[in-house]
């Protein structure tokens, strides 16, 4: 470690041993008294602040420490950048490549200001472009996921100076915007607050304007703060990645999540603590026709009203409270093809339960990472338990949850009520959830987690979960995951626990991954999600992947090999065995091929109907599967991703298509086709699953969206569609309007009606 890293971490564990009150310090794992302000805390690794009027101060090895300016009177927020600030303030820039010439300068050169003033932070952004006819900018929508893959600027702030939690604001040229949390390196994209962005588009590149209330933000104390920063940029018609501060190549554009490779920003001063209270209250009216329940109704129509709101305790612990919580608002799921005998995963979509993902998640699921969902891995806490039985809503009466900080800990406290349904088949039943977690070393941490249901799913008493675990980092490429949980439910006694060690190393040339996991016949999270019990499983993985420097066409090689070895808890008989391999080519474009092949072993211990008539026996298959992909890059007026496969299932064969892609028209006009074809021929059957889709988007402004997804499914005869009006009338209150309805296509002419509902719901947030 160089000589002046040692004198800062020094000086941060000292001011970690003044007091015995702690919060989160300068360093993960250092700890600083709780009464420190900010502008004590010591700047790791980071130069010294630079002296007025300079903005930015830069040491050796590139890293960056920038000054905020206060200003005297608030920006107008156009994007224009024509105030006489810009010309007195002088810009920070100096970006630094991580693809496709690591640590080269930026090509098209970026500009950034950082301003305050008594209730706004701004950050306005020059990005200089020498073809502008060239850029990349469809996505219009708020929240919308194609602006990463576009050209764009992300700025992450590390207001607690932790050097891993965040906060993460991104716009594109035509003004689309986005926000999410930050929780150890991994983003809740559903995170949502208050804030205003403006972009201009012009011959030299394009300019933006952002507003951030510093109500949408939680930091230690007020005054003068010390904070991290990191500003990503991405230019996508020559596919290039740079940052404000030097990334490793590794983490590519999720570096940008990596708080512990920000850069340090000082000179923010924060207002006085003010109430800090918010207010949102709903009024809905819905009509709804079920013509296939088990007493069908017709225009049903219902009147309804509810509230949240949300208090800061402190500045780093926030309660939530929900009264009579609706989601109608929500998206209904995109249907999936369900080809195995296990059950399939859906995601979170509603706000309440998004908040706080990140904490919540336990060994690293839970979060919208990698192994959520398709992995065997439980997930001790999954909201979709919540408020839905076998798949339709039921009442939540009322909830509250409590997180945030509490001196070096992060604590996640969540208690939620729902009601009766008949139709649902769902009694009222109470959630609880306990969650606590310590950061140690660097950027390791350490957690617990309890939860409690009851009456337990179809029952009496009460269900009860808990877990410890550990995630552990080392240098930039080393990574481990333990967990130990243990279940109690009421008529299940003894293999009722589940444990997982995970080792990664995950360098830019170089990978290996290895994993054993355990889940007992008996371990049933109440309100988890568990794909698989009865399972000790074994996993390897092993890839290289050289880049091409220089290559006019590739940009990079990847080459992977693993093996899974799957039995059951006690090891008397193997039920998988899966040996694979697959090879990709990462193109300048920003296209991406991919091929694999997979051979296979699986015991099925007993018969399941794979489809209507066609019933898998049980017994030992043996099988294979080649596959391949192209991914066209997002710069294309039509891109998106498709796929083909051939192998044997069960016995038989399978074959399969299928295309997922996006048709740009405008930044205002889009549409997402999807489609899905299987083809299955086994000896006690032949079947198809076929799925056809569409989602069209029209985004008048960022923050006026309608929506529509219309899915057919021929297998099942059905054909459901569903349009979504949000119109964000003022930042934080929305008003949407939902129509959606299911059809039976088995009838021949007009498919006949089975449920329809009309939605209308408006909510106005008042700030306090």
């Amino acid at each position: 470690m160089p000589i002046h890293n040692v004198e800062r971490f020094a000086a941060a564990v000292c001011l970690g041993l003044v007091s015995i009150g702690w919060t989160h310090g300068a360093e993960a794992g250092q700890s600083v008294p709780a009464e420190t302000s900010a502008a004590e805390v010591a700047l790791i690794d980071a130069p010294v602040p630079p002296v007025a009027p300079a903005t930015i101060n830069r040491d050796e090895e590139g890293r960056a420490t920038l000054r905020a300016v206060r200003l005297d009177q608030p920006l107008t927020l156009d994007g224009n950048l024509d105030e006489a600030v810009y010309q007195t303030v002088p810009a920070a820039g100096g970006f630094i490549q991580i693809t496709p010439d690591e640590g080269a300068p930026a090509t098209e050169p970026t500009e950034i200001w950082i301003f305050f003033d008594d209730r706004n932070l701004y950050i306005s952004v020059f990005c200089h472009d020498s073809h502008p006819e060239r850029e990349i900018a469809s996505e219009l929508r708020h929240d919308g996921p194609g602006i990463s893959q576009e050209d764009n600027v992300a700025v992450a702030l590390d207001t607690f100076y932790d050097r891993r939690n965040g906060f993460y604001f991104q716009t594109n040229p035509v003004g689309g915007f986005r926000e999410q949390a930050i929780t150890d390196g991994v983003s809740n994209n559903n995170w949502n607050t208050v804030w205003d962005v403006k972009t201009t588009r012009r011959d030299d590149g394009y300019t933006f304007e952002m507003a951030i209330p510093f109500k949408s933000l939680r930091y230690r104390t007020a005054g003068l703060q010390t904070w991290g920063i990191q500003v990503r940029r991405i230019v996508k018609w020559n596919n290039e990645l740079s940052y404000l501060n030097p990334v490793p190549v590794p983490y590519g554009s999720g570096g940008i999540l990596q708080m512990w490779a920000a850069a340090a920003l000082v000179g923010v001063e924060t207002p006085s603590q003010s109430m800090n209270l918010e207010v949102k209250p709903y009024v809905l009216s819905a009509l709804n026709t079920d013509l296939a329940a088990s007493v069908p109704f017709s225009n049903d129509a219902t009147l309804d009203a509810g509230f949240d709101f949300k208090y800061g305790l402190t500045r780093s612990l926030t309660a939530d409270v929900t009264v009579n919580t609706d989601f109608a608002q929500v998206e209904e799921d995109v249907q999936q093809v369900n080809l195995t005998r296990f059950s399939l995963f859906f995601p979170e979509k509603r706000d309440f339960f998004l908040e706080g993902q990140g904490l919540f998640g336990f060994a690293g699921q839970g979060t919208g990472g990698r192994f959520d969902g398709a992995s065997a891995v439980p997930t001790m806490f999954f909201s979709r338990r919540i408020g839905l039985s076998n798949g339709q809503p039921v009442p939540v009466v009322a909830g509250a949850r409590v997180s945030g900080r509490v001196g070096p800990f992060e604590v996640g406290l969540l208690n939620i009520q729902s009601g009766n349904d008949a139709a649902a088949g769902a009694v009222s039943t109470n959630f609880s959830v306990a969650r606590v977690r310590r950061n140690i070393l660097r950027r390791s941490n350490v957690g617990a987690i309890a939860t409690a249901r009851r009456p337990v799913t179809g029952g009496a008493g009460t269900n009860g979960a808990f877990g410890i675990d550990s995630n552990l980092r080392f240098f930039d490429n080393i990574k481990s995951n333990l967990h130990w949980a243990k279940t109690a439910t009421p008529g299940l006694h003894g293999d009722d626990s589940s444990y997982r060690g995970r080792f990664e190393y995950g360098a830019d040339r170089y990978g290996v991954e290895v994993e054993h996991l355990l889940i007992g016949a008996n371990f049933n999270p109440g309100i988890g999600f568990v794909r698989r019990k009865d399972l000790r499983r074994s996993l390897a993985e092993a890839r290289f992947s050289p880049r091409l420097l220089g290559h006019a066409v590739i940009r990079q090689l990847r080459w992977t090999v693993n093996l899974e070895y799957e039995t059951d808890a006690a090891v008397t008989r193997l039920e998988n065995r899966n040996v694979a391999g697959s090879f990709g080519i990462d193109f300048n474009s920003g296209d991406v091929l991919r091929t694999s092949y997979s051979g296979q072993y699986e015991f099925l211990p007993q018969a399941f109907d794979i489809a209507p008539g066609v019933t898998v026996p049980s017994g030992r298959f043996d099988s294979y599967d080649v596959e391949g992909s192209y991914q066209l890059g997002q710069q294309r007026e039509v891109s998106g991703t498709v796929s083909a496969s051939r192998g044997t299932l069960y016995g038989g064969t399978k074959t399969t298509a299928g295309f997922r892609g996006r048709l740009g028209f405008s930044s205002r006009f889009v549409v997402e086709p999807s489609t899905s074809f299987n083809w299955v021929d086994l000896p006690s059957g032949n079947f198809t699953v076929h799925l056809a889709g569409a989602r069209i988007i029209i985004t008048p402004t960022a923050r006026l969206l309608f929506s529509s997804l219309i899915q057919l499914n021929p297998s099942a005869r059905t054909l459901t569609s569903s349009a979504r009006m949000r119109w964000e009338y003022v930042p934080g209150s929305e008003l949407f309007v939902v129509y959606s309805d299911g059809r039976n296509t088995r009838s021949p002419g007009y498919p006949d009606l089975m449920n329809r509902s009309l939605a209308v719901k408006i909510t106005r947030l008042f700030r306090l």
